[in-house]
Parts: structure tokens; C-alpha cells; sequence
């Protein structure tokens, strides 16, 4: 056995290389067909690939789709994806477990060619498949993301982000789930000028497969007083992606998209004007300065970096900083090597500075400084107003005008201004200008704050809220105040906007007006593009609605490893817990004893559950210096390659002991767990017979109750007839419970039982019983509290756990007498020293059986619970498919009964059938590996039949019989849609059919079919 890893941790990682280093070119291998969204997580393809391999193929798969043209794949596989992390695995902690597993998987990828950190990396995707909240914590800290609540109703936002299709490096599916993985979960993506229907569709499927909320933004520019101004549009109010679709095919909003088509095409100018500046002269000034060589760029390959998106300055940035890196990287080898034998001081300091230079240098700088505007003031620069031939006619527009074209074209929509460079007296005369349109200001852009642009922020804020509260007075002091700056200036634009200042003055309460009923609310965004280096990634978080050691990790202020640290915004927004009572729908209400108890006093709420809410006013938020708005992410040091910053490639691995293989670690715990507890009988006993048997006894009595557990939680006797006992026992579970029962031996028999109560208070079994074994089961109830909070069980694993101590009091109380009972009636000359000398066990009987009953049972339930998802998600897309088939068949008298039978079509819909009677196939094979294989299916499945009505356990029951169809079947399993690994599957199919659908006719109380039906 080896010391480190585990066998499956290199079939993992073999999986992983094996599609990573595919030919692209060749046709889908055997572990995409798993991808197919209708399979189940819980169903027939367990047996075609394991559940960790599953999520790695999903993620890799993903995350190689960036190319154009790959949204359908890339959805199916965030579907998929999606499934097996949130519902693959069952754990109260599976929103941050499947963070996790998303995460150490691009970690793998990152990490092709190391073989050793990705086969530690393995081991840790494998040990976070567990679920287990203490190894996701850790590992949640090691990726620098924060705990998030299970009920997943954080508010973690940001409202300014871009993807692929403008200037970000994601594509739409893969901007959703790096948010969801931050916890991110609502979203705004801007495009400039237009949005392509495309992106919509993606964007928007995207974030409905990961339960976000996603809007989609337009910025657009607007003149004022002789520059542009940002608008952001924001058209809502729809029920679904279609339904934008539909909105965006509408003529008026086709004619915006056009003029925002012109508009982009015409900044992309200035672009490529910049691309033949650097390679004339900014190129020439680059090699001198740092010492190395630079190639020409050409506007084809510089159209090819950019991809999908619109090109930009920060597309340009980027790829001449790609073509200085193996310069760069040379020349910084040839300095730091010549540096030590130089004795000139001159010439070293001037190699030093060159030096300096080169580690400082990133696309930023490029951006910065060779591309920026001061540098080429020759260029006319698109972002200054001017009249030409050429300019499209949307950036004639005024501000309101632009606002009021927006508004008509989708009244029901946000119009948010963006605020970097303007000052309070612009921000007054825009809202006043656009009478109510701007719905919306970005009070916060994390981009702008950290270049310095944000000095107006606090005064800007006071305003909104005077606007927001109605309160005219200070509107006016505040436009008073403005006024005060410009009033008796000889410069005719000052005077112009002391005019202006004087018209709203007159009119101050139409313009308080304005916001009297329609709040002037709050946007804050990120504005990133998961390109920078230098400023914190997507997302915020409000403090109060995370858990308590999210909250405290952020307060701490602590700085990563990867030299990250969060930043804590200076705004404060005010959000109210609420919590909606529900009544549960299967239960009646209506009846007169649920009434009497409803009045009953503390009852009111009787037979309803609880949901819980955030309740957020953006209209509220003030700049105040204790914040409660934290970013999600860090500043990431190592974000670009740079020669002198060597990232570290231990960063994100644990300790190396960490990896010891499973098995051998599980043995070592039993063993350090059972010599503690031999020690300690040795020492406090004088009986042979518990002096050797004792510590054998305690470890029998724990692996008793962790077996009958398992058995009672995952079937009972009443189970499937291809599962054994051993099917539902967790032997990592098993030998973790055995340590720390280990470990509670000198704490019940040395320190409780005879230092304490035998030694000091002189409170035996005899003379004190109850008294006795209730210290006995309260210190075992503490014990187990903590070390159930030390492994990171929920809250309420760990007060059932106290609590049953009190239950097993009465247990353990029984247990003794009756032991009294049985040494008096055989002779026993001291029956009350036998029971003292075994007191500790008697106790951990009485402990472990409550245990088992209660936890047996909590087992049964969540089982029970995940059996009615599989289900109920499993008919939902049933009885959808057989809807669908009855349409496409209108002159069948009877779908149900052609199921059995393969039939030849029409050929205009052939394949449409063929492909809905796939997807019942499909839902059959689930629905029959359910009710064979997963624990607590067939009573969840009986219980879900009486509540269908007769005609669905009809539809139900007849469906099943297109599993008769042996040769197609089989067919579709030998090509793969089951995996490579088909025979295992084909032979469960095949032996187990006949009696399933013998099973359903049962359940379903139908009764037997016709043979031309079967």
C-alpha cells in the first residue's frame, strides 16, 4: 500500500489529462455522452462513471468551449455541471462544497504538466467530494473564497461587469460560474452600444441553470457641456430569455442596436489608429528603453486576440505585453546575471533602473502610459464631441435626449448615469435635465475609485438621499452651494452653468418632485473584466447577511497568501431580515382541529415552514466610513506572467501529510484511537476481562451503531434486493467515529467515573443511579458537541447530539438494573461492583442506542427527501416529453401504447420522435436505477404514486414499458450513452427489467397489459 495517495486519486487524474491532451478534432469520446442534460446525477450513469470524474469531465469541458459558436455545449455542460456538484453529493453544506469542487478543478487544469500538484490537487477534489464542512472550509480559505450561507440568500452582487462580447476574457457561461462560485448572485453585464441576441440567450440560460438573476446593461454616451457622458440602459420586466429575445427583435430597439453598431465601429478607429502608432514609433520607443526586440502586430492578428469581442485599448494593451514577454524574460536573465560583475557604478545603477522597469511592467502600463491619451494628443480622440461626416448620428444626442429615446423605447427599464468625471453641479443640472428618467446613479465603480476619480462621491450621495427623502430644503442648499462657485464668472461656460444653477433654484420642488415617487437608487459595480492585476475582481457582499465566520474572516483583515486582501467599501447599505411563513401545500388547513390549535397561543404559525430573505434599500445607501459592503475577491499580484514574479506553486496545496492514502490514514486512526482506549482500561481496571475486553467491547459497541445506522437510514430490511448492508455504510465515517470514541474512554472511565464521581463525590451506580449515569451521558453529550463542532456538523447535528444524552439517560438506567437483575439471578456474590466496573460501558450502550435510533432516523429522512427531488425532477420531465409526443403524433389514438413498439414515421418528424421516446428511454433507465439502487427510493416513490392522480401513474407506469424494447435500448448503451464502461449498466438493464416493470404495475395499481401492449 502506498504511504501517499490513493489509487483513485491517479484514475482521476489519468481521466482528466486523457481529455485534456484530446484531439479536439475527433468525434466525442465516451465520457461526453455523460454530458447529455436529461441523465440524472442519481440515476443509471453512477454505474458508466464515478461521481468526482463526472464533475471533471463537466468542468473541463467547459472551460475548453471558449471558442465561437460553443454556447449550446458549454450550457449542457454548466447544466450537468451544475447537477452533480449541488446534487451529487448529499451534505448540508453542498452550495459551498460545490464552489469548492469547481475551483480546485480549474486548479487541476491551471496546473497541466506538474503532475505532482495535480495529483495533490486530485486527492483534495476527491476529499472535498465528501462534503464535509470542515475540509470545505479549510479548503474554501485556501481559495481565498468566502463561506456563504447554505439558504443561499446572501446579498452578494456587483452591477457593472463585462464578458467576452465587449472587453472581458470570459464568455457569458463562463462569467456565471466564476460569479456563482464568489457567491456572486446577482448580476449586471454591460455591453457598449449594442447587445447581440447571442450573448442574451447565453448570458440569460447561463444564470437560470445557476439560480442568478442577471440584467443586461447598455452603455451608451450622451453629450454634455462638451464631452461625452455614460448612460447605462437597463431593460426589464421580463418573464424569461424569450421574452427579451422577442424585445430585442422589436423594430425600434433593432434601430437602437444598429446606431450602437455605427457608434462601436467608429471608436474601434481609434483603435487600430493607436495599432499603427505603436507600430511606428511606440514599438521603437519600447525596444529602446527596455533592450529587446518587439514584432510588428498586424490588424489580422490583432482582430484574432480579440476574438468575439469589440476591440479596445485594453485588447491592445494586452497583446503587445504578450509580444514583450519572451524579450523581456531574456533580457531580465541577461541583467540580473550581469549585475553581480559589474563595477561601474553607473552602468549598474543604469541596469538597475532598466530592471525595475521590467518587473513593473504589465499591460496596465502599456495602457497607461504608450496608449493613453496624453501620449497620443495628436490622434482625435472619440470621446470629445465634435462634428464630422463620419460621426454617427447617436452621438449627436444630448444627454436627455439620449434618456428620453431610451425611456420610450422600453418605459419599464433602469437608466443608470455613470459618475466618473463629473462633479456634483453636473450631476444636478443631468437628473434635472432628464426630469425623473435617470432612475438609477453608479455611486460606486471600484475601477474609477481606485485611479483617484471618486472625490465626489460623499457629496453626490447627500444630494441623493435630500432627492430621496422629499426634502426640498436641502436640495436647494445643496444647488445653492454649487451655485456660490460659479456666480459673477467672466468665463461665458461658468455663467452658462450659474443660469442653469438659477433655473433649477427657481424650480426646486418640480425637481424634488421628480424622485418623489420613483427613488433615486444606488449602483455599484466592479467594472471588471477579469483582466487587471491591479484592482479586486468581480463582486461585494453585504457584512450582515453572511455567516458569522465569513464575517469575521473579513473584519480580520487578513492578506492571502497570494498576497490578496479584501477591501471594505466606504458605503452602507441598509438591508432587514424577513422571514415569510408558508403553509405546507399537502396538508390541510381547513380543519377544525388545526383551526382550535392555529388560535391556540404560540400556534399561530401551526403546520407552516419558514423562508427567509433579505430585504435591501438601495435608495438608502450613504458614503459613510464604516462600511458594510466588502469585494468578494482580492487584488491578484500573480494575475499576469511577469519573470519577476514567480508564482508559487505550493500556494494552494495543504500540508503533505494531508495526502496520506485513505486507507492507510483510516487504519491509523482506528489504530491511535483503539491503543487509547486499551491504555485506559488497563490502567483503571483490575478484571482481566475488561482490562483486555474492554476497549474491543467499547470499538464493537461504535461500529455496531454506526452499521445499524447506516442500514436503518439507507434501507432497513425492507431494501432492494441488489443492495447488501454494506452498501450504505461510509467506512471513512465509520473510522473517523472510532477515533473519537477512542478518545472518550479516559475522559468517561478514567477522569468521570473514577477520578470524579467514584473518588471525590463517592456517586456510584448502586447508591445514586440516576444521579450517576445522567453526569455519566451529559459529559459523553459535551464530548461529542465538541467534537462535532471541531468536524464542522451543522448546528442542529450538534444540539441533537447533546440532547440525546438526556434521552439516553432513562436508557442507561434500564441497561444497569437490568444487568443487576441478571448477576443476582445468576449467583453474582457482588453485583453492584460488576455494574460499577462496567458503568461506562453500560453508558455508551445507552448513548449509542438513542444514537442510533435518532440519527438511523434523520438518515431515513434526508434519504427520503433526496429520493423526492430525484422523483419528482425526474416525472416533472416525464410527463413534459409525453405532452410533447402526443403533439407530434395528432392521428395516434393511444401515445402510450406505440411507447412498447418501434414504429417508422414520416421523415419530417421522425427524428423528433425519436428523440423525445430517447429522452423517455433515458427518464425509464433513471427511473429504474432509482428504484434498484438508491436508498429509501421505493418507500419515496409509493408515497409519490398515491398523490399522482390515476391518469398520471397510468402515463407513469405505460412509459415504462419502452423498456421492453430490448434491441434499441441496448443499442444507444453500447454507443455510448452510458459511458465506454457499458457492460455493467447493459447487464443491470437486461436482469433486472422484467421484474421492475413487474414492480411498477404494482406500485402503480395498473393492471396488466394486453400482450399486444407489452
Amino acid at each position: 500500500m502506498p504511504i501517499f495517495f490513493d489509487k483513485h486519486d491517479y484514475e482521476l487524474l489519468r481521466l482528466i489529462n486523457m481529455v485534456l491532451e484530446r484531439d479536439r478534432t475527433q468525434p466525442a469520446k465516451y465520457a461526453e455522452k455523460l454530458l447529455e442534460p436529461n441523465l440524472h446525477p442519481h440515476g443509471i450513469k453512477e454505474l458508466g462513471l464515478s461521481h468526482d470524474k463526472r464533475i471533471a469531465y463537466a468542468v473541463i469541458n467547459l472551460l475548453e468551449s471558449l471558442q465561437v459558436g460553443l454556447a449550446e455545449d458549454r450550457l449542457i455542460a454548466l447544466k450537468a455541471l451544475h447537477d452533480e456538484v449541488l446534487f451529487g453529493t448529499i451534505t448540508n453544506f453542498k452550495f459551498n462544497t460545490g464552489r469548492v469542487l469547481i475551483q480546485i478543478m480549474k486548479e487541476i487544469i491551471r496546473a497541466h504538466g506538474d503532475m505532482n500538484i495535480q495529483l495533490q490537487l486530485a486527492h483534495d477534489f476527491r476529499l472535498a467530494t465528501s462534503g464535509q464542512a470542515r475540509v470545505i472550509r479549510s479548503l474554501l480559505e485556501r481559495y481565498y473564497l468566502l463561506e456563504m450561507p447554505e439558504s443561499w440568500d446572501q446579498h452578494a452582487f456587483d452591477e457593472h461587469v463585462h464578458d467576452a462580447n465587449t472587453k472581458g476574457r470570459k464568455s457569458p457561461t463562463h462569467l456565471i460560474m466564476d460569479a456563482w462560485i464568489k457567491g456572486i448572485r446577482y448580476l449586471t453585464v454591460i455591453y457598449y452600444n449594442y447587445v447581440q441576441a447571442s450573448s442574451v440567450s447565453e448570458l440569460m440560460r447561463a444564470a437560470d441553470i445557476m439560480g442568478m438573476t442577471v440584467t443586461i446593461g447598455v452603455e451608451v454616451k450622451g453629450r454634455f457641456r462638451g464631452r461625452y457622458v455614460e448612460l447605462i440602459w437597463q431593460p426589464t420586466g421580463f418573464s424569461d430569455y424569450q421574452d427579451m429575445l422577442m424585445f430585442l427583435d422589436e423594430r425600434p430597439t433593432q434601430h437602437l442596436m444598429r446606431m450602437g453598431q455605427e457608434a462601436s465601429r467608429y471608436q474601434e478607429k481609434y483603435v487600430f489608429s493607436l495599432l499603427e502608432r505603436y507600430n511606428e514609433s511606440h514599438r521603437l520607443d519600447m525596444e529602446s528603453l527596455f533592450g529587446i526586440t518587439l514584432p510588428t502586430i498586424s490588424p489580422e492578428e490583432f482582430i484574432s486576440f480579440v476574438g468575439i469581442g469589440q476591440p479596445s485599448l485594453l485588447h491592445l494593451s494586452e497583446l503587445v505585453y504578450k509580444h514583450c514577454l519572451p524579450g523581456i524574460e531574456k533580457r531580465h536573465k541577461e541583467i540580473t546575471s550581469a549585475l553581480p560583475q559589474l563595477t561601474d557604478e553607473a552602468e549598474k545603477s543604469k541596469l538597475q533602473k532598466i530592471l525595475n522597469r521590467i518587473c513593473t511592467l504589465d499591460s496596465s502600463e502599456i495602457l497607461d502610459h504608450w496608449l493613453s491619451r496624453v501620449y497620443n494628443t495628436d490622434l482625435p480622440d472619440p470621446d470629445i464631441p465634435r462634428d464630422a461626416h463620419d460621426l454617427p448620428e447617436i452621438m449627436y444626442f444630448s444627454v436627455d435626449a439620449l434618456a428620453d429615446w431610451l425611456t420610450s423605447i422600453r418605459p419599464n427599464s433602469r437608466l443608470t448615469l455613470s459618475l466618473p468625471g463629473l462633479n456634483l453641479e453636473d450631476v444636478i443640472e443631468i437628473l434635472y435635465n432628464c426630469e425623473g428618467m435617470i432612475t438609477h446613479l453608479e455611486l460606486f465603480n471600484l475601477k474609477y475609485y481606485h485611479s483617484g476619480d471618486a472625490e465626489e462621491i460623499d457629496a453626490i450621495n447627500k444630494l441623493q438621499l435630500a432627492l430621496n427623502s422629499g426634502n426640498s430644503v436641502a436640495v436647494k442648499r445643496i444647488a445653492l452651494s454649487c451655485l456660490r462657485k460659479y456666480r459673477g464668472s467672466s468665463n461665458p461656460d461658468l455663467a452658462d452653468k450659474a443660469e442653469k444653477l438659477s433655473e433649477i433654484l427657481r424650480h426646486i420642488q418640480r425637481f424634488t418632485d421628480y424622485y418623489k415617487t420613483g427613488k433615486l437608487e444606488t449602483s455599484i459595480g466592479s467594472d471588471s473584466t477579469s483582466r487587471s492585476n491591479r484592482q479586486h475582481g468581480m463582486g461585494f457582499v453585504n457584512l450582515e447577511t453572511l455567516p458569522l465566520k465569513a464575517l469575521k474572516e473579513i473584519r480580520a483583515s487578513k492578506k492571502h497568501a497570494n498576497g490578496s486582501s479584501r477591501m471594505l467599501l466606504p458605503l452602507y447599505e441598509e438591508v432587514n431580515s424577513r422571514v415569510t411563513s408558508v403553509p405546507h401545500r399537502s396538508l390541510s388547513l381547513t380543519s377544525p382541529l388545526v383551526g382550535f390549535l392555529r388560535r391556540t397561543p404560540g400556534l399561530r404559525y401551526f403546520l407552516h415552514y419558514h423562508k427567509h430573505d433579505w430585504v435591501v434599500h438601495s435608495s438608502r445607501i450613504a458614503f459613510n466610513a464604516n462600511g458594510n459592503i466588502s469585494t468578494l475577491g482580492g487584488v491578484q499580484k500573480d494575475a499576469l506572467p511577469n519573470p519577476c514574479r514567480k508564482p508559487d506553486p505550493q500556494k494552494h496545496l495543504g500540508p503533505r501529510w494531508s495526502y496520506m492514502n485513505t486507507s492507510l490514514r483510516n487504519v491509523l486512526k482506528v489504530l491511535v484511537g483503539f491503543s487509547v482506549a486499551l491504555l485506559t482500561f488497563q490502567y483503571t481496571q483490575n478484571w482481566w476481562l475488561l482490562a483486555w475486553l474492554g476497549a474491543p467491547i467499547w470499538f464493537g459497541i461504535t461500529g455496531l451503531r454506526n452499521i445499524v445506522q447506516a442500514v436503518l437510514g439507507g434501507g432497513g430490511i425492507r431494501r432492494s434486493p441488489l443492495l447488501r448492508w454494506n452498501n450504505f455504510v461510509s467506512w471513512n465515517r465509520l473510522c473517523d467515529s472510532l477515533m473519537y470514541t477512542g478518545f472518550s474512554v479516559p475522559l468517561l472511565e478514567l477522569l468521570t467515573k473514577n477520578l470524579v464521581l467514584q473518588n471525590i463525590c463517592g456517586i456510584t451506580p448502586a447508591n445514586a443511579p440516576w444521579l450517576f449515569f445522567a453526569i455519566m451521558s451529559v459529559v459523553n453529550g459535551l464530548y461529542i458537541c465538541s467534537h462535532n463542532i471541531y468536524r464542522g456538523f451543522p448546528a442542529t447535528a450538534i444540539v441533537g447530539n447533546f440532547f440525546r444524552s438526556i434521552f439516553a439517560v432513562p436508557v442507561a438506567i434500564l441497561y444497569g438494573t437490568l444487568m443487576l437483575k441478571l448477576l443476582a439471578f445468576f449467583g453474582s456474590a457482588a453485583p453492584e461492583l460488576v455494574v460499577m466496573q462496567i458503568a461506562s460501558i453500560i453508558s455508551k450502550v445507552a448513548s449509542d442506542t438513542v444514537a442510533g435510533l435518532i440519527e438511523g432516523l434523520a438518515d431515513r429522512g434526508v434519504n427520503i427527501r433526496v429520493r423526492y427531488w430525484d422523483y419528482n425532477t425526474k416525472l416533472h420531465h416525464l410527463f413534459n416529453s409525453f405532452s410533447r409526443l402526443e403533439i407530434l403524433m395528432p392521428e395516434e389514438e393511444s401515445v402510450l401504447n406505440t411507447l412498447s413498439v418501434a414504429k417508422e414515421y414520416d421523415a419530417k418528424s421522425n427524428e423528433q420522435i425519436w428523440l423525445l421516446e430517447k429522452d423517455i428511454i433515458i427518464d425509464s433507465l433513471d427511473f429504474m436505477y432509482f428504484w434498484m439502487y438508491q436508498p429509501r427510493s421505493r418507500p419515496a416513490l409509493r408515497h409519490i404514486m398515491y398523490k399522482l392522480t390515476k391518469e398520471e401513474r397510468h402515463i407513469f407506469c405505460r412509459a415504462q414499458y419502452i423498456l421492453t424494447r430490448e434491441k434499441e435500448v441496448s443499442q444507444l448503451m453500447v454507443d455510448g450513452m452510458i459511458g465506454s464502461n457499458f457492460a455493467k449498466p447493459l447487464s443491470f438493464y437486461l436482469g433486472n427489467v422484467s421484474g421492475y416493470l413487474e414492480d411498477m404495475r404494482k406500485i402503480t395499481k395498473v393492471g396488466v397489459l394486453p400482450p399486444e401492449q407489452i
